[in-house]
């Protein structure tokens, strides 16, 4: 028997510590405790400063492009110009040159400007998006045409980092990318109210461009969606029914072992690797067509699989044994006992590994630009084998582009992408919610 100290004993290896001792220990005890917590609370406070930091900092470069620069002009639609033959016709009046309106808009409201030169800073001053105003305009109502109204047109990408404060006015001439000429032409619009910021709804309803100011985001949020939706469709019962087999039904030997292993190995697999597989067997070997949300989706669900397969793995579990063992007892067969009693309860945990692996492949580029998805695309897709891009991929473009005013389209196309990634993961939440029993 291990021998007891002797309470009475005032010294010794075995004796008990002294009250001051005791109290001793008991207040270092107590520092390490509130230590312990403090570090708990400084790192906590850490991960949200520098969390707010980061969504602020996007915020703040990013809000710029959800408002644009325009500009009023007295337009005067010249039938002669956009339908010289009078008939009216859609194609001959959507091929007219309708900037020239735009230049005779200008010209005529600063007739002193001369020379080619001149003209070409006064010109400078709108954007070339301003003609497909005019254009959509008289395509809608043709009968204006011979008549003159006002009309508000998008100013140029300078143009608008100079009212957005991104170009200082206040430097030398040679340093900025408005010379004093067009300063003061700007000065006198604005002198007469014709120009002024409004919200860019162009920014959220065009695809992408070559030109900042016309630049949108609805193609790649299209691309997106139709690409998570095909990555959807072939992950989700694929996942779920290799986790059922290998957790319900599979039989403990080497094979599935092995295979097991290569599923866990799988996840942690660089996506850069899956893309290289798209391109090598999808592209290459079938022959899909590049630059495609069908293509994307289908290299993007085999970078998901092994998530969803684990996740749905741990969901069942996480049901109780004695589920299984009382559906058995009163007679339900094994397919019986998964779809009618396991896979209802193991639901919520199946749905959140899969929103949590849609999300990652929401945010995955690398595999999409293995297989082309980097092409500059304007068109907003509307079928499967479409050319697209997605949000990700838009972002890449977007901050490769040496243009000022891409900046902060970049920074509000990754405020349009954390809002999708919300979104799913308050669907995640809400389904877990909705779902999850307690036992």
């Amino acid at each position: 028997m291990t021998e007891q100290p002797d309470p009475d004993s005032k010294s010794g290896p075995g004796a008990w510590p002294s009250e001051e001792e005791q109290n001793r220990r008991l207040r270092r005890r107590y520092r390490a405790d509130r230590r312990f917590r403090i570090y708990g609370v400084a790192a906590a406070g850490i991960s949200v400063a520098v969390l707010v930091l980061l969504i602020g900092t996007i915020f703040m470069d990013g809000k710029g492009a959800f408002f644009r620069t325009v500009v009023t002009l007295d337009v005067n639609y010249d039938a002669e110009l956009i339908d010289p033959d009078g008939e009216r016709s859609p194609d001959t009046l959507a091929r007219a040159s309708y900037m020239l309106l735009v230049k005779q808009a200008l010209r005529a409201r600063f007739p002193e400007v001369g020379g080619r030169r001149e003209k070409r800073e006064l010109y400078a001053l709108v954007s070339v998006g301003a003609g497909d105003v005019l254009r959509e305009r008289v395509l809608s109502e043709p009968g204006i045409l011979g008549s003159q109204e006002r009309v508000v047109v998008p100013a140029a990408d300078d143009v608008d980092m100079l009212y957005k404060g991104v170009i200082d006015r206040s430097l030398p001439e040679s340093d900025r990318r408005l010379n004093d000429r067009q300063l003061a032409w700007l000065d006198a619009l604005e002198e007469e109210g014709r120009i002024r910021r409004v919200f860019n709804f162009a920014f959220l309803s065009s695809g992408d461009s070559r030109e900042p100011e016309l630049a949108g985001v609805l193609g790649a949020v299209v691309g997106t969606v139709i690409t998570l939706a095909v990555t959807l469709a072939l992950c989700f019962p694929i996942g779920v029914a290799a986790a059922i087999y290998l957790e319900e039904f599979a039989a403990d030997n080497r094979r599935n072992a092995f295979l097991e292993v290569n599923i866990n190995n799988l996840a942690a697999v660089p996506s850069v690797v899956f893309g290289l597989l798209g391109l090598a067997v999808f592209l290459n070997f079938f022959g899909l067509p590049r630059s495609a949300p069908l293509v994307g989706g289908m290299v993007l669900s085999l970078m998901t699989l092994p998530t969803i397969i684990i996740a749905a793995r741990s969901a069942l579990k996480s049901v109780p044994p004695s589920i299984r063992e009382a559906a058995l007892g009163v007679g339900a067969s094994p397919v019986q006992v998964v779809l009618h009693h396991l896979l209802p309860l193991a639901l919520p945990g199946i749905l959140t590994g899969t929103i949590v692996g849609m999300a990652r492949a929401l945010g995955e580029s690398a595999p999409l630009l293995m297989i082309g998805m980097v092409a500059f695309i304007v068109d907003v897709p509307d079928s499967l084998t479409a050319p697209a891009t997605v949000l990700p991929v838009q972002i890449y473009l977007w901050a490769d582009s040496p243009e000022r005013a891409f900046a902060e389209k970049t920074a509000a196309a990754v405020m349009v992408l954390l809002a999708f990634l919300v979104l799913m993961n308050g669907a995640a939440v809400l389904m877990r919610k909705r779902f999850e029993r307690r036992w």
